[in-house]
């Protein structure tokens, strides 16, 4: 086995072998099961903080090269090959950071976890299966895998919610499972429409060396023998893309005059957006929130929300290029909606946790926004940089509202855990009660907020510049919108630190922060200014393999979309110059009296009636016509 299958895997799946080792300790060895959960935990986060660090200039290493695009520690093992499905795996600077902040904020959101008493085993296992599958989606590069991935991480999620959660949880887990699954019936239908459409004897030796495809040698043996209905399918994400952006083979229409590829896109994006949420998808989002337990919500609002935004700038983007490039309006214009709209339903919320579970709806806008912008700025300008600034601010929204959001939800939890409610209305005053917690609460909502400095600013900028070059009004919409997040952010803090001594029940349980809810706030606090004050310590990870798919995609554009509009554009206008030549009167030639001929049509005649001029005068016609026609030329 090599170096990169044991360390992938072993990210991937020890948290799986550690949920397996629980099922061995008496369910009664509460704080046995507590530490072995976070002790694995904490050594997946430790292997990716080794993989992240940069190895020694010609060293051969399993770490991350940072300025490198491609693939990374890439295998690729045959697992169902009459399928041409693999177990085949990969990271690069577009999944690569969103692993370190799945196995960071699973380190925190456990040890927020010491609040839950009942049935505790069956909440460490269910939560070491969650991790699994939320790195393996982010690893995976065989769609059949990744879909694999994609629903394991549902169950567990559904359980967690629905057996720990609040009052309500049943019906938000129902709720959230329901939505969920929605949108993998959707990704699924489209994930075969690929599959049965795709043929990998359609690329080229060098292509599928890119695609990193394990049977290089058969596939160049099928291609020569070129045998009518062999087709070889394959899962594989790379060769997918390959095909999408070299070939016509998704072009096919499919379903009222739209191509597969079209249909495929718009199923994906149904399925990834679900996810991400955006309006109108969005409402199982505040319901899971306000349901879910503290660490539950943290790795929801943390992690599972980027999922969407990740399965789109993987796999919507680069294999339906020509469908993206199409429904360019209806992203960004989906993008814009769930910003403006999150902002205005957070504003009007009573429940303090309801109100971040809709400014993370709001957030989310910027990055479906930023990635719009990849395509739909395409039609009038190649200059990929644009794409690049908004692609690279979506995801760097991502990892910021992944600790901002993170955070707040945790400094809410921490208050109902000590009053057990939400009431805006009935706090007040927190900043003289529990003085410490209220200066670590503050900056993290400031992030949340996008105060310069700090984590969420960075990337909203740079998605609101990457459209004002696109659309001047979606642009001064998205800067507008950053006035409603201060103008909730700033009352909740009003409201809640403070304002008037505190009015809600249990006012005596408003002790002093601990020193492990301290501990798990100063790593979100750090992280929240270093990414606002050093932000290149994220964009060295991610910039190269961005702006080279940026580059491919757009020229994709220059030479492949803008000679097919060409080519439609033209062919439109000869229809239409045929059709108004046919529905133009012609006039008949007709003999005078003195015997020449009168003027001659350019328009074919019709049957007027008339009879037809005899061969003699049209060949008259034509020896008077030549010069006169010359004569007017040469004036």
């Amino acid at each position: 086995m090599s170096y990169e299958v044991a360390i992938l895997s072993l990210i991937v799946f020890l948290p799986s072998l550690g949920a397996l080792g629980l099922l061995l300790v008496p369910r009664d060895k509460v704080e046995a099961i507590r530490l072995i959960t976070l002790a694995v935990t904490l050594a997946v986060f430790a292997l990716t903080v080794y993989v992240a660090i940069p190895a020694d200039d010609g060293e051969a290493s399993i770490r991350f090269e940072m300025g490198q695009a491609a693939m990374q520690n890439v295998f690729n093992i045959p697992w169902i090959p009459s399928f041409n499905i693999y177990y085949f795996m990969g990271m690069d600077g577009i999944s690569f950071p969103l692993v370190i902040l799945t196995t960071f904020l699973s380190v925190l959101s456990f040890w927020a976890s010491w609040s839950v008493k009942t049935q505790v085993k069956g909440f460490c296992i269910l939560f070491l299966l969650l991790e699994t599958g939320m790195l393996g989606v982010f690893l995976a590069l065989d769609f059949f895998l990744f879909y694999i991935f994609w629903e394991v991480m549902l169950l567990p999620m559904y359980f967690l919610i629905g057996v720990w959660g609040g009052p309500r949880r049943e019906y938000a887990a129902i709720k959230f499972f329901l939505y969920t699954l929605l949108g993998s019936v959707f990704m699924l239908i489209a994930i075969l429409m690929l599959y049965f459409a795709s043929d990998l004897r359609q690329l080229d030796e060098p292509q599928l060396a890119a695609a990193h495809v394990a049977n290089v040698d058969e596939v160049l043996t099928a291609k020569q023998a070129a045998a009518e209905g062999a087709e070889m399918h394959t899962f594989n994400l790379l060769a997918l893309m390959q095909m999408g952006q070299h070939t016509d083979l998704f072009d096919a229409p499919l379903l009222f005059g739209y191509s597969l590829q079209w249909w495929a896109f718009l199923l994906l994006f149904i399925g990834f957006v679900i996810k991400v949420p955006v309006v109108p998808l969005h409402t199982w989002l505040p319901d899971a929130h306000v349901e879910a337990p503290t660490p539950i919500s943290m790795i929801l609002a943390g992690v599972l929300l980027k999922m969407g935004g990740y399965g789109i700038i993987r796999i919507c983007y680069p294999i339906c290029p020509d469908a993206g490039f199409d429904l360019a309006y209806l992203v960004c214009g989906i993008g814009v909606l769930s910003m403006v709209y999150g902002a205005f339903a957070a504003m009007a919320q009573t429940d303090f946790k309801r109100l971040v579970a809709y400014s993370s709806v709001s957030h989310m806008g910027y990055v479906v926004l930023g990635l719009g912008v990849w395509s739909a700025w395409a039609p009038t300008n190649f200059d990929w940089r644009y794409w690049s600034m908004g692609v690279n601010g979506a995801m760097f929204q991502m990892i910021g509202h992944g600790v901002s959001s993170a955070g707040m939800f945790f400094m809410v939890g921490v208050i109902y855990d000590r009053v057990h409610h939400r009431n805006l209305n009935e706090f007040g005053g927190l900043f003289r009660r529990m003085p410490l917690y209220a200066g670590l609460a503050v900056p993290i909502f400031f992030a949340g907020l996008g105060l310069p400095g700090l984590c969420g600013f960075i990337g909203e900028v740079f998605v609101t510049l990457s459209v004002w070059n696109y659309s001047h009004v979606l642009a001064v919409i998205a800067a507008s919108v950053v006035i409603l997040t201060a103008g909730y952010i700033l009352w909740a803090i009003q409201r809640v630190y403070l304002g008037p001594e505190y009015k809600g029940p249990h006012g005596d349980a408003l002790t002093p922060i601990t020193l492990r809810e301290q501990a798990i706030a100063w790593p979100l606090i750090v992280f929240a200014i270093l990414f606002g004050v050093y932000p290149r310590c994220v964009f060295d990870y991610m910039t190269p393999t961005i702006n080279a798919q940026v580059q491919e995609l757009a020229e994709w554009t220059r030479d492949v979309k803008t000679p097919r509009l060409a080519a439609e554009k033209a062919a439109e206008e000869a229809a239409a110059a045929k059709s108004a030549d046919q529905d133009r009167p012609s006039r008949p030639v007709a003999e005078k009296q003195d015997g020449t001929v009168g003027q001659l049509s350019l328009v074919a005649p019709t049957d007027t009636g008339a009879p037809a001029a005899t061969p003699a005068a049209r060949a008259v016609s034509a020896e008077r016509a030549a010069p006169l026609a010359l004569a007017r030329a040469v004036d």
